[in-house]
């Protein structure tokens, strides 16, 4: 079977690298990571959580896939690993991962594990406990997951062909919406249109009418689109597992005065964010310029959201839509560092505008280029 690799064999070792340098410094012998966004990011290869499932990475030396028997043939074609390990549907998978490192001679005084893993179960981790007695499990604290915080070209350079492809997945849906349109077939053209531009799957993003700023993430009505309905959508198409996004409305009808100044203004605001977008830069200062900003207008009573968060690889098979372990908060003291790509957003009156934006050494560059406007349809 020939391999379908997203990277260069070059680009996943210099991740392998970077997570094992990560565990000689934390004098840990081996990690456990089976969360889908980092086995994929460092193997190339994830899969669904219906059984168990992890990559396992010695401080040195080779990390394997543990996988089901069933998943092999796959995992090779996406895969840059050499080793598989893998187990039938009835077996348990943790045992044999233990059993298998023993085989292989492996260190296991201390063994690290990322304790905020969605993965792995409080049950799991009494498993491992009673499978090795003798060994210390350490808490790997997000360490490895930040490690993918700053994209690498061959990651930026996927996620700008993505974004190039959701602006044109966004004039799509627009053509689509209209008076007495079903959302439903609205939202049924939009992923048909993801299907024939090259994106993963036909997941495409909450569509729906918006009244207010809370109105983001509601369900796909079932009337059909009348005069004066906002229509939101956001769009968040994977490509290779990438996710570019953005956020637009359209009005049935003709938008009024209002809703367009609130547009333009959110436009201002965040315009203005993505400018001050440089490395060096916190992240709470990049959130305070809109989130004071549409406060201080009057845009809105209060801003219980955050302003934007970090963007990258999102397989269809992760429990996360948004990856908020980094994002634009009051709180949020970290700096911005060049390489960084994140999801920008603010709304305001049902309205909502957001980007695809890398951080550069001049500022935020928007990978997403479709107009700024409200549409009218």
């Amino acid at each position: 079977m020939s391999k379908d690799l997203s990277f260069t064999i070059d680009e996943y070792r210099a991740r392998l690298l970077a997570v094992q340098k990560e565990l000689v410094e934390r004098k840990i012998d081996f990690a456990i990571v089976d969360e889908p966004e980092l086995m994929a990011w460092l193997s190339g290869y994830a899969t669904t959580e219906n059984l168990w499932r992890a990559c396992v990475v010695p401080a040195s030396g080779t990390p394997f896939l543990l996988i089901r028997k069933l998943d092999i043939a796959p995992a090779k074609e996406r895969s840059w690993f050499e080793e598989y390990v893998g187990f039938a549907d009835w077996e348990d998978p943790l045992a044999l991962l233990v059993r298998t490192l023993r085989e292989s001679g492996v260190a296991m005084s201390r063994v690290g594990v990322d304790f905020q893993s969605q993965s792995f179960t409080v049950a799991r981790m009494n498993d491992l406990r009673r499978l090795l007695p003798s060994t210390d499990i350490l808490d790997l604290d997000r360490s490895l997951w930040d490690l993918r915080r700053c994209k690498s070209s061959d990651e930026i350079d996927l996620m700008r062909r993505a974004s190039t492809l959701v602006d044109q997945l966004l004039e799509h849906t627009v053509a689509a919406i209209g008076e007495g349109t079903l959302p439903r077939l609205v939202a049924a053209e939009t992923a048909a249109q993801a299907y024939r531009l090259g994106f993963d799957d036909g997941f495409i993003g909450p569509i729906t009418v918006a009244t207010s700023w809370d109105s983001l993430h509601g369900f796909l009505p079932e009337q059909p689109l009348a005069k004066g309905d906002i229509v939101h959508i956001e769009l968040l198409p994977r490509l290779r597992g990438y996710s570019a996004r953005i956020m637009r409305c359209a009005v049935i009808g003709q938008a009024n005065e209002s809703q367009k100044r609130t547009t333009a203004q959110l436009a201002e605001l965040q315009d203005r964010q993505i400018e001050a977008m440089k490395p060096g830069v916190r992240a709470c200062d990049i959130d305070r310029i809109v989130r004071d900003g549409a406060l201080s207008l009057g845009l809105r009573e209060s801003y219980e959201n955050i302003t934007g968060y970090t963007l990258g690889l999102t397989p269809i098979v992760t429990q996360r839509t948004s990856d908020l372990y980094r994002c634009f908060t009051p709180n949020a003291h970290w700096a911005l560092e060049a390489g960084m790509v994140f999801h920008v957003y603010t709304s305001a009156a049902g309205i909502a505008l957001s980007e695809t934006v890398v951080v550069t050494e001049k500022g935020g560059e928007r990978l997403t280029r479709s107009p700024r406007i409200l549409f009218e349809k």
